[in-house]
């Protein structure tokens, strides 16, 4: 490839992020799904109640970046939030090899989730069997549920206390990256609500 092939794949991509980032401010929908995501979080925190978070490959990385980032730190030094992504090796094993990949998710909420609590799943396709299931554990045991996707999933819209559906093209990566712009916005709206001193 010559440099100006380079150039011309380098500026297509983030081109092509840029109109899925422009589509998603000019989707009124979905920013106020996100603002409704954000009140929910914080009235989970104030009730002492913990967030769960889930993904399947990209996914579960931004599902653990979005947990580390509340109980460790953000931009500022401030007290831990409690939040825990479904990403433990031995759990994921075990179940899947004794249950099924589909049970991964749920069988965790199932032990730990309780009433008050909060699920944020996501699927980019809006069809993750094993994410479906969890928000229905979730929902029957008296969880909020956040669900992110990118494509609108009629199943998980309905599971779901907040939907946030972020259409971001052809692929996946558009929509991770909308995400994780997401993930990070409700994270700030969080820290902003409970230590506003780190926003003066």
């Amino acid at each position: 490839m010559t440099v100006e092939n380079n150039r011309q794949h380098i500026f297509a991509s983030l081109h092509e992020a840029k109109v899925a980032l422009d589509n998603l401010l000019a989707n009124e929908e979905a920013l106020a799904s996100i603002e409704q995501a954000a009140r929910l979080l914080i009235g989970v925190f104030e009730n002492q109640g913990r967030v769960y978070s889930c993904g399947n490959g990209g996914s579960m990385c931004d599902a653990m970046h979005f947990a580390e980032e509340l109980t460790g730190r953000y931009r500022k030094d401030r007290p831990a939030l409690a939040a825990m992504a479904i990403s433990d090796a031995g759990h994921l094993s075990c179940v899947s090899n004794d249950m099924g990949y589909e049970q991964v998710f749920s069988r965790f909420i199932e032990a730990h989730g309780r009433a008050g609590d909060c699920l944020l799943a996501l699927s980019t396709s809006g069809t993750s069997k094993n994410v479906i299931r969890a928000a229905e554990v979730a929902q029957a045991r008296g969880m909020h549920v956040i669900i992110l996707s990118g494509r609108r999933s009629e199943v998980l819209e309905k599971l779901s206390s907040t939907y946030i559906c972020t259409p971001g093209g052809q692929f996946a990566d558009r929509v991770q990256e909308l995400h994780i712009k997401v993930l990070h916005i409700l994270i700030e709206m969080v820290e902003r609500h409970f230590f506003p001193q780190n926003y003066a």
